[in-house]
């Protein structure tokens, strides 16, 4: 029985250090930031559960033990109220599950009000391999039940946040998803006992690998600023550690000692992890500006090449018309002549239109420049667009289809000409130019303080290499220039900058090559 109390208080204790140093390590690396807040409310929460455990394990009687018991609770009653917290502001989904958090709250008020009551918890016992554990009252049901239901809750918006990430974001997402999981075994495995079922919690050093995956993910994937935590995590050990011999101590001189030396440590310790903060920082400044020195040199390169190609391609097609004229080929013929100076004349602009938003892409104040901010008809500006594009539709023959009710208003605030031009124009001139055959549907329809926009066409469809690089500069998939060969790959970075300009997002979706593909903007409604 010793070994099993051994291994259990190793894992509490363990468990609840790392959850402090863990918490406090993420705050202050970035105290601004939602995520790291309830993060740190999350560890102080687990930490309270930890020691509480810890503590009723070890006390000599009952009493002892069983206001231990209360204090564990009050944790982890408080865990999965900021473990949901936790999540929603890692995924930015804080907006979409408020409603749920609100009800969460007077949750975890009526469990902490009734924690010392014995409906909620009857007493401690010995149980299993465990010198106390909690026995459950007939409120204590309810409270399981509120605590896996909001755990579960969280995990499946974590999932399904870590399906939509991709790159770096998908990586830390899964660390975050993974570690939760073993975290929730480990603990979870305590209700056993806590209802009679005769299942003692061996899982629980699952508990203390929770945070040592996040150090790997820190480590591995930058989830957390490492050096700025190493240095945190050791500081705080040092504390605790002399904190614990001032406890332990039966000498008062030493106790003393021991006090003065923890006041020394912790003035020096934060001292030190200040200058190493700053450090990182200014490393971080150097390392961010060579970055954008860098993607600055390759952007000329690039626009030297795409500008030199657009201007020589419209002043050979410019040249190639005068030539005509100069030539005589036209004499006699003034309807021919007309038709092929409408024809110059119309790749002439389209040269225009690529050269300007080639410029635009490039532009080191795009996002930061002036939006004529008014509100205006959104139905309207679409079906303006799609009467303008419509003959590049019927000349390749396809159907092209606009959805909206006729009924309901879809007033937006925004730079109309900017929407007009530069997002519904590319959007829907894309699925024209990508549709070799077909139809091409645009609808339009408004929820929640939300319009929707959705392009949707039968082309040559998005393969998820390609979608993962549509909406950056110079971005196109690796067999657009077969399909157009005049792509700039900037439109869509275009269109991406301006919907969230508007407070918007932009995004495609498709079940591969050759299936068609749906493009959606979303905006708010005025």
């Amino acid at each position: 029985m010793l070994l099993f109390l051994d291994y259990y208080n190793l894992s509490l204790f363990l468990g609840g250090l790392v959850a402090i140093l863990s918490g406090a390590a993420v705050y202050f690396s970035n105290h601004r930031k939602p995520e790291n807040i309830a993060w740190m409310f999350l560890n102080i929460s687990t930490a309270v559960w930890s020691f509480g455990y810890f503590g009723m394990l070890t006390r000599g009687n009952a009493h002892d033990a069983l206001i231990s018991n209360w204090i564990l609770h009050a944790g982890a009653i408080l865990i999965p109220i900021f473990y949901f917290a936790f999540v929603i502001a890692l995924t930015k989904t804080a907006s979409k599950h408020r409603e749920v958090f609100y009800l969460l709250v007077p949750t975890a008020v009526y469990f902490l009000l009734v924690n010392t009551s014995s409906d909620f918890v009857r007493m401690v016992l010995p149980k299993g391999p465990l010198a106390f554990a909690p026995d459950a009252g007939p409120l204590y049901i309810y409270f399981t039940v509120y605590f896996f239901a909001t755990v579960i809750y969280a995990l499946t918006i974590l999932a399904e946040n870590v399906r939509r990430a991709i790159g770096q974001d998908a990586l830390r997402l899964k660390y975050v998803l993974f570690s939760s999981l073993f975290g929730f075994t480990g603990g979870g495995f305590v209700f056993f006992l806590t209802f009679n079922v005769q299942i003692a919690p061996y899982p629980i050093i699952l508990f203390t690998f929770y945070p040592m995956i996040i150090a790997y993910a820190m480590l591995r994937h930058k989830l957390f600023d490492v050096k700025v935590a190493a240095t945190e995590i050791l500081t705080g050990a040092i504390w605790i550690a002399l904190l614990f011999r001032i406890l332990l101590s039966d000498n008062p001189n030493e106790q003393i000692m021991s006090g003065v030396l923890l006041f020394l440590m912790i003035i020096f310790g934060t001292l030190l992890i200040r200058s190493v903060y700053k450090e990182v920082k200014q490393r971080e400044q150097i390392q961010k500006l060579a970055e954008e020195l860098a993607l600055a040199n390759k952007g000329q390169e690039e626009l030297i090449h795409t500008v030199s190609h657009e201007v020589k391609g419209g002043l050979a097609q410019a040249g190639a018309a005068f030539a005509a004229i100069i030539e005589d080929d036209y004499i006699g013929n003034p309807e021919a002549m007309k038709s092929m100076l409408r024809e110059a004349l119309r790749g002439n602009k389209e040269e225009v239109a690529r050269l300007e938003q080639t410029l635009m892409a490039f532009n080191p104040r795009l996002g930061t420049e002036a939006y004529d901010m008014q509100e205006f008809d959104f139905k309207e500006a679409l079906l303006e667009t799609t009467a303008h594009l419509k003959p590049e539709a019927d000349a390749k023959h396809l159907a092209l289809e606009v959805r909206a009710d006729e009924t309901e208003k879809f007033f937006i605030k925004g730079d109309r000409a900017k929407i007009a031009s530069r997002v519904l124009h590319n959007l829907i001139e894309n699925a024209i130019l990508y549709t070799p055959s077909g139809t091409i549907t645009v609808s339009l329809s408004k929820k929640d303080g939300k319009i929707l926009l959705e392009v949707k066409d039968s082309g040559v469809g998005i393969t998820p290499e390609d979608n993962a690089a549509l909406f950056t500069k110079g971005g196109r998939g690796k067999d657009a220039m077969k399909v157009n060969a005049h792509s700039t790959g900037n439109g869509l970075y275009l269109a991406k900058v301006i919907v969230e300009k508007h407070g918007g997002k932009i995004w495609a979706e498709s079940e591969g090559a050759g299936k068609g593909a749906t493009f959606f903007v979303e905006l708010p409604a005025k």
